[in-house]
């Protein structure tokens, strides 16, 4: 009988029929041809969804794009596009798919949180993203490591694009021998040291004019990619506007651009008493700023931003990081934390003289207020950035500030949502604009024809609420007065590889729940004591 059966599943096997392997969070594919029937599209485009549509797969190439019915109808299976002997298809029928996101704005992890690199990257593929820009990590030679490895597909994690920190050295890149740099000489060195090296490009925090101004042209040179965090030591003599006309190729967060926006001051109003290493006075004040610069629309404000216009410059807000500014309670109370939130994580992100962006030390409502009003500024520029024609993508800057990886993804989403955004050009955001930021708009970004197979695909509309990408979930009563929770990605496809998301999020879930069992460890609210 057992002989027969395997003959049987055989003879199958080579007449083409539907294998249904069962996916898993270590990957099932690449497959030679791979078929995905009936899904809505949301495409990174613009386009609105529509569907059913089969989309073709071979060998991680994108080879047809299928409307194979309509809504209501059932499918005329003659008009479908057939599968290979040894395809794979999956039955995705009445389900949402997307390109693969990607996250601008990343952090594999830190030893200070206690988050390594398989952690962080389950989070990250179990919410759909696909490839991720590291803008300053552990070492050079340490990030392109696991760049090769993702490349290779020899570790679950999605693809990566190195930026290193400006003056960083590490083993096997010390081209300065731990001088830091002081000449902009010596930072065209370094930065012909990291093009060499084979980073994809750097990650600025601000220095001396002169030095950003040689590191930035030396890197246009090389034609590779750059992001700035434009830091409060430097930026009263270099901010957004400088960084761009220098060849910056994107700005993070929005330190600098205030800055650019002054029209009667030239520095922030700082107390007298202010202290930069001290954390709260940092991100006290910070939440002060757009109230300095100038109005929305006037001006100053208008020729700002058509300058950024013209230069082709990306924004990557990162609304998500500093919500827990706005809120505290509600990102230190984020469902998630208790069952994928590590220990060590927790403990770093608690009140804390040294943990950076632990700055909790007497936060209250006037906090919260300012910084709400400070979010009302931001977003008004963001959007209108958007809506003349501006590049703006989605970054995360997990692992800071009760902001866990992947699922500060998504709250990255609805933010850009909040701020006016379309839930069309939110998934634009996410999608074809990191694309073309990273210059990579011809092999992702959005579902066509000879474009690599990165997708996301859901059971639930994100249009409709986004929530529903969260790995929890959305929280929703049926018509039977049932309370249930619906979405959370359900595969995840990067290189063709399909992912089971809610499997990685169980891996994930394993671990955490393994490292609280070694010391009996209970998630406990800040000062709470049993």
């Amino acid at each position: 009988m057992k002989k027969q059966t395997t003959l049987l599943l055989l003879l199958l096997f080579l007449a083409g029929i539907t294998q249904s392997f069962a996916q898993s969070a270590a990957g099932d594919g690449p497959h030679a041809q791979l078929i995905i029937r009936g899904v809505t599209l949301v495409n990174g485009n613009g386009a609105p969804p529509q569907g059913p549509i089969d989309i073709v797969v071979e060998n991680n190439i994108i080879k047809k794009i299928q409307v194979v019915g309509y809504p209501g109808v059932k499918i005329d299976e003659s008009k479908r596009p057939k599968l290979k002997a040894g395809g794979k298809e999956l039955d995705c029928t009445g389900m949402y798919l997307l390109p693969g996101f990607v996250d601008m704005h990343t952090h594999i992890g830190g030893v200070s949180q206690g988050a390594e690199p398989d952690y962080v990257f389950k989070l990250w593929m179990a919410h759909g993203v696909t490839t991720a820009r590291e803008v300053g990590g552990r070492s050079v030679d340490w990030s392109l490591d696991l760049k090769r490895k993702s490349a290779k597909n020899e570790i679950v994690a999605p693809r990566l694009y190195t930026y290193t920190g400006f003056g960083q050295t590490s083993k096997n890149f010390n081209p300065l021998n731990d001088i830091p740099i002081s000449t902009p000489e010596q930072a065209r060195a370094w930065v012909r040291a990291n093009a060499k090296e084979g980073a994809d490009g750097i990650k600025f925090f601000g220095a001396e004019p002169e030095i950003m101004a040689a590191a930035l042209d030396e890197n246009k040179k090389l034609g590779l990619g750059s992001a700035c965090h434009h830091a409060q030591l430097s930026v009263a003599r270099w901010n957004v506007l400088h960084s761009a006309r220098a060849g910056l190729t994107s700005m993070e967060h929005w330190y600098g651009l205030p800055e650019a926006l002054f029209d009667d001051r030239t520095v922030q109003d700082y107390p007298l008493d202010y202290n930069y290493q001290n954390e709260q006075h940092r991100f006290e004040n910070a939440g002060k700023l757009w109230a300095q610069a100038a109005e929305p629309y006037s001006e100053h404000w208008e020729k700002v931003m058509t300058e950024l216009l013209e230069l082709d410059f990306t924004m990557d807000p990162t609304f998500n990081i500093y919500e827990a500014s706005r809120d505290l309670q509600r990102a230190r109370r984020a469902e998630w934390h208790e069952d994928y939130t590590l220990p060590s994580l927790w403990k770093f992100y608690e009140p804390s003289k040294i943990s950076h962006g632990s700055y909790w030390h007497d936060w209250g409502t006037e906090q919260e207020v300012a910084w709400k009003k400070n979010y009302n500024l931001w977003m008004t520029f963001i959007n209108e950035y958007k809506n003349r024609g501006g590049r703006v993508t989605a970054g995360s800057d997990s692992g800071f500030i009760y902001q866990l990886y992947g699922f500060a993804y998504i709250r990255e989403l609805e933010l850009l949502r909040e701020a006016g955004f379309h839930p069309l050009e939110v998934i634009r955001s996410a999608t074809l604009n990191g694309a073309e930021a990273l210059g990579l708009d011809d092999k992702i970004g959005s579902v066509s024809i000879g474009k690599w197979a990165d997708f996301v695909v859901v059971d639930a509309n994100p249009l409709k609420n986004i929530k529903v990408l969260y790995g929890t979930g959305a929280v929703k009563l049926t018509e039977d007065n049932e309370v249930i929770r619906e979405g959370g990605v359900k595969y995840t496809i990067k290189d063709g590889i399909i992912y089971d998301s809610k499997a990685l999020l169980k891996e994930v879930k394993d671990m955490v729940a393994a490292e609280k069992a070694k010391t009996d460890y209970k998630l406990m609210q800040p000062g709470v004591k049993e």
